[in-house]
């Protein structure tokens, strides 16, 4: 998901709170993932795939990490069967 994540924003701290955890702010990401859906025999027979937004914070010590996926919606204009992602 992070590898993949695009739409980069970045955000200053809202509260005093945060400035000891992410003293440079943080940062906003969109991203997706898939979940598989199986058939009554346990073979796959398509994928969810779900948008996300990530919320990255920016520590003291300079390294980002991921403090939480929010948003999370359910793509719904197409059908991933399993054969779309092995061809």
């Amino acid at each position: 998901m992070i590898e993949i994540a695009t739409g980069k924003h970045f955000e200053e701290n809202r509260k005093n709170k945060h400035s000891k955890d992410a003293k440079y702010g943080w940062y906003r990401y969109e991203s997706r993932f898939a979940l598989p859906v199986f058939d009554d025999n346990g073979e796959i027979d398509r994928y969810n795939v779900f948008h996300v937004l990530m919320l990255i914070r920016h520590a003291k010590d300079g390294r980002m990490y991921l403090y939480d996926i929010m948003e999370i919606k359910k793509e719904t204009s197409k059908l991933f069967r399993s054969n779309d992602l092995t061809q």
